[in-house]
């Protein structure tokens, strides 16, 4: 479908709504006017009351004359005198498409790439165009990918999508607000009905009679029902603009092949797919790994410790590129799946520009580190800035610490309130005292089903292991306490403590065997641990 066609069907569809308004404003003229005639008394200026009142959300609907305007992403705007390769390449790659290169490229923190264009008069005449690249994206792809991703969005700027955004936009916006509307009558009806009766409920309460309870079923009916015909039509609005979204989509995929090739273009896709898990999990497990002890990594690397992640990981990313969502696509999705796009892309024929050398895409940056320590300042919160900054080996181990420590504070409590604490070394007085406090510890920390029926040796059994997790997080404070043992990160694991000697970790653990035996021996802990 071309551009003139997908204009003429954008502006039926927003003319659908002002029709649909039309339409439920003259139904409600023809039921007043019906009203007037048949009916007498009171309740004719009732009925003609809920009619003006239905018509005013119809009305204010119809009346929304500005297009909304979204919050641009947060970002790093940068020129082509701070970034000169990266400019050029945008640039290059928006003249082999054939359109205007955008005006702006915004840096931001997403694994995505986006264009947008503030177009005026409902899209009729052009308007800045922006260009929002995802630093984290561009740290796992290399050129050729970087151009493919560029060719997609020049595609929509050459297909003139963006043009069209405003007249979607403001008919999406019209039906929400009209919709939104509806309901808040209906909730503030069914809220004033409710407090009558409470009232009255009270009025009956005091009178020594009793209360009939709250019924709001039916208020707001009128209201309900009317938000139910715009919500049909949003939903085929929906549908409509979501399969033209789709069909962009794909084109804009044909772009990316002519400028950067079929394999590039596949690959790149496919690597968007793993990227897009990859930086998910390094945000919550990496970069974030401190904030709860106060600590972030160093400037440049919240976004930039993805780079790390991405090379020790290189197998489980392989399988995230291979392995694409095959899920049915929904009539509400804007995308098309990627493994349908994937395949679409390779099932072209070969164009022979397989195998293209090409650097890693950051290297287009003139500074990636200065870059990436920029995006921060924008993006992150003053509280997250104001957070101490260290090396990853120091945030992981300092944070971990942290963490253990205020679980062993949990575990204390249930210690103490057996008499046995704090710390390790009187945990241990305890046990010697009366090795029967072990079980009555484990008795304080949640069960299983079967583990609350069971009696004797085999609630000891299910007891044991409990005792022996519990002494092993105090026996990990006491040894970093002391920088006897440390937390050592892993980029292709999760962290693991490192203990004072080979051979330790296996030691430990048949301390801590001994410790929580039926007949219980402290003394190889103690030596082990705690002594100087």
């Amino acid at each position: 479908m071309g551009a003139s066609l997908r204009a003429l069907r954008a502006l039926v569809l927003l003319a659908g709504f002002y029709l649909l308004g039309v339409f439920l404003l003259a139904a409600l003229g023809g039921i007043d006017y019906a009203v007037v005639t048949t009916l007498h008394g009171p309740i004719v200026a009732k009925l003609l009351l809920a009619s003006l009142v239905l018509t005013v959300p119809i009305v204010r609907g119809m009346f929304m004359l500005r297009t909304p305007k979204g919050e641009p992403l947060a970002g790093v705007t940068v020129g082509e005198a701070q970034e000169p390769e990266l400019w050029a390449a945008v640039r290059d790659v928006a003249q082999q498409v054939g359109t205007r290169a955008p005006d702006e490229i915004v840096l931001i923190d997403e694994v995505n790439a986006a264009v947008a264009e503030d177009a005026k008069l409902l899209g009729l005449r052009p308007g800045t165009r922006r260009l929002y690249l995802g630093l984290p994206l561009m740290t796992g792809l290399d050129e050729m990918q970087l151009r493919a991703v560029l060719a997609h969005e020049m595609g929509h700027y050459a297909n003139f999508d963006t043009r069209l955004t405003p007249l979607i936009a403001r008919g999406r916006a019209q039906l929400i607000r009209t919709i939104g509307y509806f309901h808040e009558r209906a909730d503030k009806k069914v809220a004033k009905e409710r407090a009558k009766q409470e009232r009255k409920d009270e009025k009956r309460i005091a009178k020594g009679k009793k209360a009939k309870g709250v019924d709001t079923a039916g208020e707001g009916a009128m209201y309900r029902a009317m938000a139910k015909v715009y919500i049909a039509y949003g939903n085929f609005y929906m549908r409509a603009t979501r399969s033209t979204s789709r069909r962009q989509e794909l084109a804009a995929d044909l772009a990316s092949v002519r400028v950067a090739g079929r394999d590039s273009a596949a690959s790149a896709l496919r690597e968007l797919n793993a990227l897009d898990s990859a930086h998910d999990f390094y945000m919550g497990s990496y970069a974030t790994l401190g904030v709860g002890a106060g600590l972030l990594p160093r400037p440049g690397e919240v976004f930039g410790g993805l780079r790390r992640l991405l090379d020790a990981r290189s197998a489980d990313l392989d399988e995230l590129r291979r392995e694409l969502s095959t899920e049915p696509t929904s009539p509400y999705d804007s995308h098309p799946a990627l493994a349908e796009r994937v395949a679409r892309i390779e099932a072209l024929p070969d164009d022979g520009r397989a195998g293209q050398a090409a650097r890693p895409a950051l290297e287009l940056l003139a500074d990636a580190g200065a870059a990436l320590a920029a995006l921060e300042q924008v993006v992150l919160t003053p509280e997250a800035l104001a957070l101490k900054r260290v090396d990853w080996e120091d945030l992981v181990h300092e944070a971990m610490t942290v963490y253990v420590g205020q679980g062993a504070e949990d575990l204390g409590e249930a210690f103490a309130a057996e008499g046995a604490g704090p710390g390790l070394g009187a945990v241990l007085d305890a046990f010697d005292a009366d090795p029967a406090v072990r079980w009555r510890i484990a008795d304080r920390f949640p069960k299983s089903e079967e583990a609350q029926a069971a009696t004797g040796r085999t609630a000891r059994e299910f007891a044991r292991p409990v005792v022996r997790r519990a002494l092993n997080q105090l026996v990990t404070v006491e040894l970093t306490a002391r920088g006897a043992a440390r937390w050592q990160l892993s980029w292709s694991d999760s962290a693991s403590l490192r203990y004072p000697a080979d051979g330790f970790e296996d030691r430990l653990g048949e301390a801590l065997d001994a410790a929580v035996a039926d007949l219980p021996d402290t003394e190889p802990l103690r030596k082990l641990v705690l002594a100087p």
